[in-house]
Order: C-alpha cells, then structure tokens, then sequence
C-alpha cells in the first residue's frame, strides 16, 4: 500500500490508455507483460455485477471497458513474446511474434466476463511464427506453442496465422501452433474442466501438429468456420477420451497425429450451461 495509497484509486481495473507500435526481443521471459490483473471497468472501484436476467446486457450496472493492445512486434524471448494474466475484456490485436520458447503469445485467465457469442478477451489478427530462418539452439530443443489460451471461459482466437511448427524436440514431441489451459502443470492443481475456446480464420503453413493439449487434456476448441478442422461451422476438436468416440466425430491416427485429439462436425453439440445470478 504506502503512504500514498487511496482506496479510490483502483489502477487494475481502470481504463487503458494507447498501446501502439511497441516491441520487445532478447528478453529473458517476456517481451510484453500483462501483470497481474487488467479487468477495465467503467467504475473501478465497484464490483463486477453479473445479472444473468438480464442477457441483453447482464453487466449494465458497471460496464466493462475493452483494453486494446495493437500492433506489438516481438522476437527471442526466453518465455512469450506477450502474455496476460488475470484480465477483462483485453484484446491483442495485429501482434507479430516469432521464435519464444514456451509461447509466443499466452493468456492466463480471462473469465471476468461471460459474453456469449460476442467478441471477448483474445488474440485478434496476428502473425505468428514458431521459428524463423535465425533459428538457435534452445529453440531447436524445445517444443512450443504458437498460443496457449486461458484455463477458463470467454477467450477467442480470430484470424491468425501460423508458420514454421513443424519440428520434434530429441523425446519426439512436436512443435504445435495452439495449446490449451494457461499454467497447468499439475493434474492435482488445476482447474479440471472443460472450456471452450472460440475460433476462425486460422491458417497454418509448414505446421505438423494444429494442436497440442495440456494438462488436463480436457479443452475445447469451438470452430466458428471450420478453418481449423475442415468440418464447418461449428465444427469442434477436444482430446481424446474414449466416451468422445460419438457419431459425428473422427479419431484416426492421421486426426490424432494433427489434432492431438478427435474432431467433430457440427452435428456434435456442446453442451451449455446458463448462469443465474454470479457464476462461481
């Protein structure tokens, strides 16, 4: 706190100035930070107020206010080129990223706001490269994502290109443009459930594997196009589980090899569940 603290000052969820036309590289872990909490509101100090009666607009009495991060250039980075943590509706638009060694670019928690089928917290319009023609040794040996995204709801990735994951480190394992599940590292300390993230307009050149999961190999990835499985609309892919083998669904060695899991066409239906009153 310190003498100059005032607790009507809430800085962490005020609203974002301009973001424009920065970079970061050579970094030991992040090129960009976001830490620890951005969840912009229009009264800062107040609660988030979820009215799920209202579905309109379940947040009219402290709307959230979108922070947009916009053209961030980022390279070599030891972790992530950009990452965010506990945030609101926070969106890195127009990102170019190339050569990190976990992720070039990772969302930690982004469940403040349950939006439905509108835009929320994600990654929007980015060039993403997993290695480029400077390619070094700690590169070649490790095995990362393109993007890894959050380990809750509300979290969209919406056309974004991926190049060059089309490598295995000495145990086998591939280079993969998405991953699921932020910071889950432990089976017996993560949140174990379900969540689904949006997507559409993805395209991958030279990348061997689209997806690999984390634990706990229980994401969904919900397909707005079909541009990532090549399903449709509303198509999905998720890990594979034995129950997952439904009508509708693939899971051949050629689907499991670049998927990492089953994909399934739009006849496969994610179940919802609607929110009364404040989620837990």
């Amino acid at each position: 706190m310190g003498p100059s603290a005032n607790i009507n000052i809430c800085s962490r969820n005020a609203r974002v100035g301009e973001f424009r036309n920065n970079s970061g590289h050579s970094n030991g872990r992040y090129g960009l930070r976001v830490f620890h909490n951005m969840v912009p509101r229009e009264f800062p100090c107040k609660p988030i107020v979820r009215n799920f009666t209202n579905l309109a607009d379940p947040y009219q009495a402290n709307p959230f206010i979108i922070a947009n991060f916009n053209n961030f250039t980022g390279w070599k980075n030891g972790r992530n080129a950009a990452i965010a943590e506990k945030v609101g509706v926070v969106k890195f638009n127009n990102f170019k990223v190339a050569d990190s060694i976990l992720a070039n670019i990772e969302f930690e928690i982004a469940h403040e706001y349950y939006l439905g089928d509108n835009e929320t917290a994600g990654i929007y319009d980015a060039l993403v490269i997993g290695k480029s023609n400077n390619t070094e040794t700690a590169l070649d040996l490790s095995t990362p994502h393109g993007v890894i995204t959050s380990r809750s709801e509300g979290f969209s990735l919406r056309d974004i290109r991926f190049h060059n994951y089309n490598w295995k480190n000495w145990a086998g394992v591939s280079a993969a443009a998405i991953g699921d599940c932020s910071h889950c590292v432990h089976d017996q300390a993560t949140d174990s459930g379900s969540r689904t993230v949006r997507i559409s307009k993805m395209q991958f050149n030279n990348t061997d594997q689209r997806i690999r999961y984390q634990i706990p190999w229980r994401g969904i990835f919900l397909d707005l196009d079909g541009s990532t499985t090549g399903l449709g609309s509303n198509s999905m892919t998720t890990a594979y589980k034995k129950f997952n083998e439904k009508p509708g669904c693939k899971w051949d060695e050629a689907t499991r090899k670049l998927y990492n899991g089953i994909v399934c066409d739009p006849t496969v239906k994610i179940r919802r569940v609607a929110f009364v009153g404040k989620p837990a």
